[in-house]
């Protein structure tokens, strides 16, 4: 992605070590976006798509199409973390521009002057616990039930797919928890708003999300 500036290495480096930190102090890394300088905001870009691809992989690997990908005799195990890889960054792409911008023209609606990147910024941020989730939660999975995790009518279903099921909603759950948390530090907000704000960028992708479904 071109930018006017480039990051300062030193800069860039720190958003390395300092983005993870939001799982535990969240408010002091969101309001580091306050800084809207082209340096800083090249100095986080990087740092911030990694982490949104890592989650974009973690999403995938849970989606119907994975679940089933073995299925297919062609597919071999080996195919797994390719194709893993290339659809959570084309995933985390469309979710980082596009999402970035349903959030971000939430928040002009509700009296925001932010701009869309930082928006992007932020919805990348929040979705750290998702990345966490590939490093913690899938090795997890994935040793305890090998290529039956991607075969559809595998030993994971059952009482133990549902609870890692529930343990996965719960890092879904702690990233919509901190896109909130984000939203309010970086605009200064309250909760209602900032959670209206985030309900309002969710609602045109859970609109078209139930209509795929009837």
């Amino acid at each position: 992605m071109a930018t006017d500036t480039a990051p300062a290495p030193l800069a860039e480096r720190s958003w390395w070590t300092r983005a993870p930190l939001v799982l535990v102090v969240p408010r002091p890394i969101f309001a580091s976006l306050r800084e809207t300088e082209p340096e800083a905001a090249d100095a986080r870009q990087e740092p911030l798509f990694a982490i949104a691809v890592l989650a974009g992989i973690a999403v995938v690997l849970a989606s119907p199409t994975f679940r089933r990908m073995l299925n297919d005799p062609s597919v071999s195990l080996s195919l797994v973390p390719v194709l893993a890889f290339v659809a959570g960054t084309l995933y985390a792409t469309a979710v980082y521009w596009l999402g970035g911008g349903l959030l971000h023209g939430a928040a002009r609606r509700l009296g925001s002057e932010g701009t869309w990147r930082r928006a992007r910024h932020t919805l990348a941020l929040a979705a750290t616990p998702l990345a966490l989730s590939l490093v913690v939660f899938w090795p997890i999975r994935i040793a305890v039930y090998g290529e039956n995790l991607f075969r559809t009518g595998g030993d994971d279903y059952g009482r133990g797919d549902a609870v890692f099921g529930a343990v996965y909603l719960g890092f879904v759950a702690w990233s919509v928890l901190l896109l909130v948390i984000g939203v309010r530090t970086v605009h200064g907000w309250d909760y209602g708003r900032a959670l209206a704000a985030v309900a309002l960028a969710a609602a045109f992708p859970a609109l078209i999300a139930l209509a795929s479904t009837l």
